[in-house]
């Protein structure tokens, strides 16, 4: 998706202040750093008023022994002060990354929790590589900004305020001056920077649609390959880097002017102040001592301004990294919980499975009826195929009894109970799927059969393998069920995979079984072995089936064809064979026979 308008909205511009649910729970050693914080801004701010002590007294004394004791007495509290700001500086350095670390951690693992509850509709308008450019590039960012950008703010805020505050106790009349032009700065600062955090959000769109093509292409990279389109992948890609460039330099421009700006007019404004203080111990109104620490003080106010000045780019460029995280904290799943869910009785033999004049539209694509009326009732223990050509809603009635989405007309009951008003947990707990392309994780054969039931011992994980007929090849792989299968299972064959999602749903032990061409990606022996396997695991239990391949469905107790989103006919294989209808021609073509009359 690379209109940002397609973007899921917040509800509101939370900005920074977002962040705050994430602060709250590390208050204390969030008070802990402001104490180290402070601890070294006042540490830098005593070093002015040694320094003073040491020029107006250190070298007054008439006697040189006393001279040199004094002089030693001054050296050593300034060598006091720098300790202090060397143990405070250190110990602030530390919570304050430990803070960043830990908040990003919890940000991250956030956004992630709640993507991963979002419904398919979510997905059909959010790329995958989208996300993860916001669980990466964006929560680095907020990782800068609370663990040290936002360190280093407050540390110079409290420091140059200090300063500012001593100069002005010190000069009152010629700070005020200056303090005057200072004020002055503040609006047109205020002005560009929201325009900085504007360009700072468009920047992270772009990186964000770069990163979503090279995860869609990565993910398909054989088929690239194929049809020799790297060339043009990469160009594709170069455009989007350079767009993301493009507007990364316009932010930097503003910023860096920003920057200059503040910069230039505080240092003026100072300059000014310091002319007259020099004017002053020229008249003896002050002493030496007084100016030197003038000086500092200036130097030290200078010096914050600048560090603020890039703090402050810091801050709006993660204040619009924040706002992307909290579309996403903030994204309500189309899938709602019931309130008070209503539980699903036991089961014996199977589950019921009634569909009470269906009615359903995807989201993407409310102009399209995906099915219409269809009812159908599915008793416990029957085995039930559905057939019929592509796009006439197979797989969209196995996503509504998962309630991937929600029905448009009509209601769906599993057991009696309204697939709405069960948890969604209770729901998807009682139904087992092998879907037609099969999912295997980057981890071992054991654990990726154990996903269908993680508390599962491992010869019951055996079993199921050895029941979807998996247990020979995983044992014959380098470290057997330790073997690691590589990322989607590159190390394993279609069939093989196909046989380790089988397993899957066999440990599992379901009630309900939805079996997506389950058998699709075997060779004829294969077919064999997990039909017979499919066949056990069906027993007592209700049983789904999807297949083109219509000679795995012979067998079914019912077959139903759908066709447009509706119900074509029902029967058996050989009365639908005799009927002449949809089924017979489907049948004709697979099996080289002659249409019914």
């Amino acid at each position: 998706m690379s209109d940002a308008a397609a973007r899921p909205a917040a509800k509101e511009a939370r900005s920074l202040s977002g962040l705050l649910p994430f602060l709250r729970p590390y208050r204390g050693r969030i008070a802990l750093a402001l104490v180290f914080l402070v601890g070294a801004a006042v540490s830098t701010l005593v070093f002015p008023v040694a320094l003073k002590s040491l020029i107006d007294q250190g070298f007054v004394a008439a006697d040189p022994g006393a001279r040199v004791m004094a002089m030693r007495e001054h050296f050593l509290a300034l060598f006091a002060v720098g300790a202090a700001l060397g143990v405070f500086s250190a110990l602030r350095f530390y919570a304050v990354t430990w803070l960043g670390e830990r908040i990003t951690a919890d940000l991250r693992n956030a956004v992630y929790a709640r993507v991963v509850q979002q419904s398919p509709a979510f997905f059909e308008t959010t790329q995958t590589g989208e996300v993860l450019s916001r669980l990466t590039t964006d929560t680095t960012l907020v990782q800068t900004v609370v663990g040290s950008s936002l360190s280093m703010g407050l540390r110079n805020a409290v420091m140059g305020g200090g300063a500012l505050i001593m100069l002005v106790a010190t000069n009152p009349y010629v700070m005020s001056q200056v303090l005057g032009v200072l004020v002055l700065v503040v609006a047109p600062s205020l002005y560009f920077g929201r325009r900085v955090r504007r360009l700072s959000r468009a920047s992270q769109d772009r990186v964000a649609d770069s990163s979503a093509i090279a995860a869609e292409v990565l993910n398909a990279i054989p088929v690239v390959q194929s049809y020799v389109q790297e060339r043009r992948e990469a160009e594709r890609f170069d455009r989007s880097t350079g767009e993301a460039f493009g507007t990364a330099v316009r932010r930097t421009r503003l910023r860096a002017g920003l920057v200059a700006f503040i910069i230039t007019a505080t240092f003026g404004a100072l300059l000014w102040g310091l002319y007259q203080g020099t004017q002053a111990v020229v008249r003896g109104d002050i002493t030496a001592g007084h100016l030197g620490q003038t000086v500092v003080y200036v130097i030290l106010l200078v010096s914050s301004v600048a560090v603020l000045s890039e703090v402050y780019g810091d801050l709006l460029r993660a204040a619009g990294a924040t706002e992307r995280l909290m579309e996403l904290i903030g994204a309500e799943s189309a899938i709602r919980e019931p309130a008070a869910p209503q539980p699903l009785p036991p089961t014996r033999g199977g589950s019921e499975v009634v569909l009470d004049h269906v009615g359903f539209r995807y989201p993407s694509r409310p102009q399209h009826p995906a099915l219409s009326e269809l009812s159908l009732t599915v008793r416990p223990g029957e085995t039930v195929a559905l057939v019929g050509p592509s796009g006439a809603g197979k797989t969209t009635v196995f996503q509504l009894l998962l309630r991937f989405y929600d029905v448009s007309s009509g209601e769906i009951r599993i057991d009696g109970v309204p697939v709405r008003a069960a948890s969604l947990a209770a729901l998807r707990g009682r139904i087992g799927i092998v879907p037609q392309d099969s999912v295997v994780f980057s981890t071992d054969a054991m654990e990726n059969i154990r996903y269908g039931r993680p508390d599962a011992s491992d010869a019951e994980v055996v079993a199921a393998a050895k029941a979807a007929h998996a247990h020979d090849f995983i044992e014959a792989l380098p470290d057997g069920y330790r073997s690691f299968l590589g990322e989607r299972g590159v190390r394993l064959s279609g069939g093989q995979r196909q046989r380790i999602s089988i397993a899957r749903a066999i440990l599992k032990n379901p009630p309900l079984l939805l079996l997506d061409e389950a058998t699709s990606a075997l060779d004829a022996e294969s077919e064999r072995m997990v039909q017979a396997a499919l066949e056990s695991a069906m027993q007592d239990r209700t049983t789904l089936v999807i297949a083109h391949r219509l000679a795995t469905v012979q067998r079914a107790d019912r077959i139903v064809v759908l066709d447009g989103g509706r119900i074509a006919e029902v029967g058996t294989h050989a009365a639908l064979s005799a009927a002449g209808g949809l089924y017979a021609r489907l049948a004709a073509l697979q099996f080289d026979e002659p249409t019914p009359a």
